[in-house]
C-alpha cells in the first residue's frame, strides 16, 4: 500500500466549499475509512469544526478536507471527486489501492 497523498478534484472542492459556506458551525469535511460495507471497508463523510494533530489537511480554494492518519493508509494516492449524473449526486473516492468495490462507490476492499 502506498502512503501517497490524497487529491481533491475541482468538482469536489466546489461542492465542499458550497456545503461549508451553508454550515456556520463546521469548517471542514472529514473523510475516513471504517470497517464494514459490502466490500469490507467503507468511506465516511462528516462535517467537523476542528482537526486532529495527525490529520492530513487538504485545502483547495474554499474547501477543506481532513483525513486521519489511519484512514490515509488505505486512501494513499486516491482522488476525492464529486459526481453529478443521472444516478444522482455523490462524493466518490477513486482509490488505486482498492481491488474490489461496490456499485454504490462507498465500499471497497484491499
Amino acid at each position: 500500500m502506498t502512503h501517497e497523498t490524497v487529491t481533491l478534484s475541482d468538482a469536489a472542492a466546489r461542492r465542499i466549499a458550497t456545503i461549508l459556506r451553508s454550515d456556520s458551525h463546521n469548517n471542514a469535511m472529514r473523510v475516513s475509512v471504517e470497517g464494514g460495507g459490502c466490500s469490507g471497508f467503507s468511506y465516511k463523510f462528516d462535517l467537523v469544526d476542528s482537526s486532529n494533530d495527525d490529520d492530513l489537511v487538504l485545502e483547495k480554494d474554499e474547501a477543506k478536507v481532513l483525513i486521519d492518519s489511519l484512514s490515509l493508509v488505505y486512501m494513499g494516492g486516491s482522488e476525492i471527486d464529486f459526481v453529478d449524473n443521472l444516478l444522482g449526486q455523490s462524493f466518490q473516492i477513486k482509490n488505486p489501492n482498492a481491488v474490489a468495490s461496490c456499485g454504490c462507490g462507498t465500499s471497497f476492499s484491499i
